[in-house]
């Protein structure tokens, strides 16, 4: 929270020039007031109002100042009662400019006000959010690539106001990969990368199951009795063969993948922004580690049980994050979830607290009851029977069997769901907050009329006959 300045209004002047009245025309409205008022406030803009100024007017014996006159309505009660409240008809930037126009800290809002004046800046944090994203850029102009590529000093653009066609083809591949909705190439491009995601993991779960896999069996001979023996047939355990169909659906994929990383590698603006994005990192070593399986199994003959490697094969399945590229409000879903870090983190922290201090005391709650079938042998027992309550999972193969720890249960149970319940509104409030900007921004016109600033005119003295007196 910024910090509050406290203000000091001096005491009104003796009756002199001081308290004569003042009239101010702000916007076309006119405010009538005593000086004495607008000396309350020392180094002010109205506080030093004089003749010389450019904003008087002599015919008119008035101040006349271009601003808006809603806001300097608060802003004159300002003077008069020393408390400065937020007019709701004004936006937030709009009353920012004001106070900074008549020389008044934003911190003087009054604490009632203090939460409806500073909403704007939310407002303004997740509109620069939604600008980083680029989730509203369907196609990006010439003067866009131009600018992202860094060649405005291209010797060629300057010459002759085109680009070379080496540059020029650059950046219509970039646009074709990372832009999936600014043409129907791009649309096309990015339909066949979906497909083959979707492929590359259903072929991945598929091959686990046992009817895709080849079964080997060994001959051992059985001892049976003291001279005689018998073959039998036992199945190797030790080794997995999958129908070969699957390799090579994922050499197809695996080509497409290793044809697309490298060609946008090539063509990115930054190969720093690029090497340090996460989903370039999970699509190259998706495509390395399968690599790498498949020289070991193939090339070396490893033996061996290869579960272990399936296991780190699994990042794969994680390219699905790739997706959130096509559709904007996945990539809204993914930054609520970030920008709501603080809360989560918060929730995890007090979620393992409540599982640590239900673990330990339902433990020695079912010790001190002295039950014979006490399933609750340990702490470690306690946690995990906390965890499946409080998560409201219930697995049940571990429960307390003396009524105090049931009756603990039943609290942990209900306090499970208070920890847990409680910070989903703000995470859902955060998405729908993120959503319902970017919903407006699709709506509003991309190009907006530029207006120029205004010029503030010079002091003009009027002209005035030698005897002071003007004729209307």
């Amino acid at each position: 929270m910024l910090p509050t300045q406290l203000v000091k209004f001096t005491e009104s002047y003796p009756a002199n020039m001081n308290d004569s009245r003042i009239i101010l025309n702000v916007g076309g409205t006119r405010f009538e007031t005593q000086r004495a008022t607008l000396k309350k406030l020392p180094a002010t803009r109205l506080s030093k109002l004089t003749p010389q100024l450019s904003f008087y007017d002599p015919i008119l014996n008035e101040y006349f100042f271009d601003r808006h006159p809603g806001a300097f309505s608060q802003i004159l009660n300002y003077y008069r009662t020393g408390r400065l409240h937020y007019p709701t008809n004004v936006c937030g930037p709009l009353f920012e400019d004001e106070l900074s126009f008549w020389g008044i800290q934003r911190e003087e809002v009054e604490p009632c006000c203090w939460m409806t004046y500073t909403k704007h800046r939310s407002t303004q944090e997740t509109l620069q959010v939604l600008d980083s994203l680029e989730l509203d850029t369907v196609r990006s102009t010439t003067d866009d690539i131009v600018k992202k590529f860094g060649w405005e000093d291209d010797f060629d653009l300057i010459t002759s106001g085109h680009l070379s066609n080496r540059k020029r083809l650059k950046g219509i591949i970039w646009q074709l990969f990372e832009e999936p909705r600014s043409s129907l190439v791009s649309k096309i491009i990015a339909v066949i990368s979906m497909f083959f995601i979707i492929l590359s993991i259903a072929a991945f779960v598929l091959r686990t199951l046992p009817a895709f896999e080849i079964a080997e069996f060994t001959l051992v001979n059985v001892t049976i009795g003291y001279n005689r023996t018998k073959q039998a047939i036992i199945s190797n355990t030790q080794q997995r063969k999958i129908i070969s169909s699957f390799d090579t659906i994922e050499w197809i994929c695996n080509s497409w993948f290793i044809f697309e990383i490298t060609l946008r590698f090539l063509v990115t603006p930054s190969k720093r922004s690029f090497c340090s994005s996460i989903l370039n990192w999970i699509d190259f070593l998706g495509t390395f580690w399968f690599i790498l399986t498949y020289i070991l199994y193939e090339t070396f003959y490893f033996h061996g049980y290869n579960a272990a490697l399936d296991l780190v094969s699994t990042i794969r399945v994680a390219r699905m994050f790739k997706l959130c590229n096509l559709h904007p409000r996945l990539k809204v879903i993914i930054t609520s979830m970030s920008y709501s870090s603080s809360v989560l983190s918060l929730l995890i922290f007090f979620f393992f607290l409540a599982v640590m201090v239900a673990g330990a005391s339902l433990y020695y709650i079912e010790r001190l009851s002295n039950i014979k079938d006490n399933q609750l042998i340990s702490i470690v027992e306690g946690v995990s029977l906390a965890i499946s309550t409080i998560s409201t999972l219930g697995v049940g193969e571990v429960v307390p069997k003396s009524l105090s720890g049931m009756i603990f249960g039943a609290i942990t149970t209900v306090v499970g769901v208070l920890i847990i319940d409680l910070p989903m509104p703000i995470i859902v409030e955060t998405f729908a907050n993120f959503n319902s900007h970017l919903q407006t921004r699709q709506q509003l016109p991309k190009q907006r009329r530029r207006v120029t600033p205004a010029v503030i005119p010079r002091k003009i003295k009027p002209l005035i006959p030698p005897n002071g007196h003007v004729r209307y």
